[in-house]
């Protein structure tokens, strides 16, 4: 008697029960140290009514009531959250009041029957687990860029995974076409494909930066499942752990850059994965880390007397310094755009060639850089090209009053951009392979504050172009990219599939 009512008790004071309470009747008893198994768990009634249009495991497992993340089920019948299944929890009353049978804890992914609180065993459950947790094993991957087969989700519409669109819940987009232009990455996306690879990673206590690690791997199995229920994934807690990990720079309902964010992700990942600046690298810097020679001449103060000019000049406080430095982006600068108008009073669109604005990293086109004390004079010249080269199109300019962005087109070649002259002459000897074909195209439409992104990615399985813009994806001519307003590029070497994309680990 004693024991039953402290039973009671216990089911009154804790609805975050755990798995295995009430184990008189939960579908697994110990007895005679074997596992016996419930006679109800393989015959459960209420299959049939689970509901999987409604299912949705992209946002952040709260309980829908109590906003507990602690012993989280998904009721399958209207996709409702609830903390708990022992008497009194939130999904024991959500079954009894609107006759909900089956439910799915979101963290054990074992499924159960309340109120009668049984276990379900049942192979026909298999899609749902996956849908929640996608796996993916080394054969899987390595055929992901080898086929184009197109895939039915379960609301009727066929898609190419990978080739997914991301909900824009408020003013995202600006990390949409980043996190999308990512996943397009083979190393990048094969990494993160497989847990086991940055599983074990350790940080230290309190460290929060490796939610971003796990979000993002979480986004990319989404991203490429080939069963999913929908055609659309919503990046929302990837989102939630970036607003946290920025400190709020970042945010889901406030339009920011994305050359920003992009920067910040790529050096939060490499951080969180345990990269170090010079001597431990990452997945990031595997994929996107080259050198460069700056050579930075500092200048006499404008306002100072020819003379004056002349004796600096000679010191060697202005004499030309040579230093090495790693990138993981290169910044392309575009010419200033025309102020007046044409004859039919309109602004002429101004274009430039790829090939002119790469001309800063030739060795020998000088830029004046200005700070708040001093002026320098920079040239460029890179010593090391990476397997995935990323471009920056500088557009925006920012002074104290507000945001002007240059609309100048940028033409580039598809295919087969020849990097070879921008490298020093020893790089010459030493790189084999210098020639590059255009991955991903992230475009900014509109005003500087106010615009919106869209992004075209290569399909490398069909050989196509999509252009996504959130949930909207549709395929695109390769001639039509050239004529956006391209912001960020990626590029990958003709020769990359073979030093990064058979990796499993780092």
């Amino acid at each position: 008697m004693l024991a039953a009512v402290m039973v009671s008790l216990k089911r009154e004071r804790e609805p975050e029960v755990d798995d295995d309470d009430n184990e008189d009747i939960v579908a697994a008893k110990i007895g005679r140290g074997r596992v016996v198994e419930d006679r109800r768990s393989r015959h459960c009634p209420y299959l049939d009514t689970i509901n999987r249009s409604v299912l949705d495991f992209d946002f952040e497992k709260l309980c829908s009531i109590s906003l507990s993340h602690i012993n989280v089920y998904a009721c399958l019948i209207c996709g409702k959250y609830f903390q708990g299944r022992g008497l009194k929890s939130h999904a024991y009353t959500h079954s009894v009041q609107f006759t909900h049978h089956v439910f799915l804890n979101l963290h054990t992914l074992k499924f159960y029957c309340l109120p009668d609180n049984y276990e379900i065993i049942d192979s026909s459950l298999e899609d749902i687990t996956y849908v929640l947790k996608p796996t993916f094993t080394k054969q899987h991957i390595a055929g992901l860029d080898k086929q184009g087969k197109l895939y039915r989700a379960y609301d009727g519409t066929t898609y190419l995974p990978g080739i997914v669109g991301l909900n824009n819940i408020k003013a995202n987009d600006y990390a949409n076409v980043v996190l999308q232009a990512f996943s397009n990455v083979p190393p990048l996306r094969n990494y993160f494909l497989e847990e086991e690879n940055y599983r074990e990673i350790r940080r230290p206590p309190g460290d929060i930066m490796f939610l971003l690690v796990q979000r993002f791997g979480e986004l990319m199995r989404k991203l490429w499942n080939p069963r999913n229920f929908k055609a659309h994934v919503s990046p929302h807690e990837m989102l939630q752990a970036v607003v946290l990990c920025s400190k709020k720079n970042f945010q889901i309902t406030k339009q920011g850059d994305a050359v920003d964010f992009m920067t910040w992700f790529l050096n939060a990942l490499h951080g969180a994965l345990g990269g170090t600046k010079k001597k431990k690298p990452s997945i990031i810097t595997k994929a996107f880390q080259g050198s460069m020679r700056i050579f930075s001449k500092k200048l006499p103060h404008p306002d100072l007397l020819p003379e004056e000019k002349e004796a600096l000049l000679v010191t060697d406080e202005y004499q030309e310094q040579m230093s090495e430095s790693t990138f993981l982006f290169l910044t392309l600068d575009l010419p200033t755009a025309p102020l007046y108008k044409d004859e039919k009073e309109q602004l002429i669109i101004p274009q430039v060639p790829l090939f002119n604005i790469l001309g800063k990293f030739n060795g020998s086109t000088e830029k004046e850089y200005k700070t708040y004390k001093e002026n320098f004079l920079k040239r460029f010249q890179l010593t090391k090209l990476p397997p995935y080269l990323i471009f920056c199109i500088k557009r925006f300019t920012k002074n104290n009053f507000f945001v002007e962005k240059n609309p100048t087109i940028v033409n580039f070649p598809i295919t087969n951009v020849d990097l070879r002259e921008y490298l020093t002459e020893e790089a010459q000897v030493t790189e084999k392979n210098t020639t590059y074909d255009l991955v991903a195209n992230v475009v900014h439409d509109g005003k500087p504050t106010e615009g919106a992104y869209r992004i075209h990615v290569l399909h490398h399985g069909t050989g196509k172009w999509y252009e996504m813009q959130d949930l909207q994806v549709t395929d695109i001519l390769p001639q039509m990219i050239t004529l956006s307003e391209a912001y960020i590029q990626i590029w990958k070497r003709q020769d990359s599939d073979d030093d990064t994309n058979n990796h499993t680990g780092v």
